[in-house]
């Protein structure tokens, strides 16, 4: 071989950096950060953060309470209902039954609706819908009370043991379980291609029989709208007994992590503390605190820097 021809292959090989294979970085753990958990500042009263493959945790604060979690429990009626293996394009209804009688929540899903039994697990897990979750549970073999017993029975079988489920909706207070028990559940539940799918789509048109009329939905998670996250799996809840819940798997600093946040005061809360545990995660930092809003006077008084159509906006939304 032309020795000019050896040294420049000699330079390209020495070139390519030792993470370059895909051995390599299988083989080599990367470096961490460290993590000091008096800089991770949350407000949710329920928190548990769990590398998802060595399932070791990272953060927990109060992750042993038990407490209501909500809708959170769709994750677990969906998993149940996958392993009954009916036929996703078998046609469910919405029936009396499925009505909210205990909180009167809203549907769009009108009494007589149908979609498929895969429809309606989307928009039971990406938008929450509780009649969709409901029926789900009716077609079940057996009916409501076998799909409710199924899923106290997964929940054991995964070591979930402080956790009782009463309905499949998560409108019930008696729906309960412990951020710890809650992580065992997501790992669980990340093992179902529908499920991960479902709950990471940012939003679905499904269109409802017998009249053909089409719905669109968004997931209720805003994160997962973003874009700006790498998230496997996602679920939100809120009841008023429950607080603020939302539990996630994603990518962060090049690892799988179940993120559990549970009793978030607030409206944005829970999604704060995510982005916090996000910015500690690849930083080993707290998150800076926002900037405050410039502002300006109009006629008197002080506002915060905006058009008169926004300050209209806020005025309205006040009243």
């Amino acid at each position: 071989m032309n020795l000019r021809l050896v040294i420049v292959l000699a330079c390209l090989i020495g070139s390519v950096p030792a993470w370059a294979g895909a051995d390599d970085v299988a083989s080599v753990d990367a470096p961490r950060i460290s993590l000091d958990a008096r800089k991770l500042k949350l407000a949710s009263a329920n928190v548990l953060i769990l590398d998802a493959q060595a399932g070791q945790p990272i953060y927990a604060k109060g992750a042993d309470a038990v407490t209501p979690i909500a809708s959170v429990t769709k994750l677990m009626t969906a998993m149940v209902v996958l392993d009954a293996a009916q036929p996703l394009d078998e046609r469910l209804d919405v029936g009396i039954g499925d009505l909210d009688l205990l909180k009167g929540t809203h549907s769009r899903l009108n009494l007589g609706a149908e979609l498929s039994r895969g429809e309606m697990l989307h928009v039971a897990l990406m938008a929450s819908e509780n009649r969709a979750a409901s029926s789900l549970a009716r077609h079940y073999p057996g009916g409501f009370a076998a799909c409710v017993e199924a899923m106290n029975r997964k929940a054991q079988s995964l070591g979930m043991t402080r956790t009782h489920f009463s309905d499949p909706t998560g409108l019930s207070s008696e729906n309960v379980s412990t951020a710890g028990d809650l992580a065992l559940m997501v790992r669980a539940a990340a093992t179902y291609p529908l499920i991960r799918e479902a709950t990471t789509t940012s939003s679905r048109y499904v269109e409802v029989q017998p009249t053909g009329r089409i719905l669109g939905y968004n997931n209720t998670n805003s994160l997962v709208r973003s874009g700006q996250w790498d998230i496997q799996l996602s679920k939100t809840g809120f009841i008023r007994e429950a607080g603020k819940c939302l539990v996630m798997l994603a990518n962060i600093a090049s690892r799988e992590v179940v993120i559990v946040l549970l009793d978030s005061y607030g409206r944005l809360t829970r999604v704060a503390d995510a982005k916090r545990v996000k910015y500690w995660l690849e930083t080993g930092q707290s998150l800076p605190a926002a900037q405050p809003v410039k502002s300006r006077r109009v006629k008197g008084t002080l506002l915060p820097t905006s058009s008169a159509h926004s300050v209209s906006k806020s005025k309205n939304r006040r009243a």
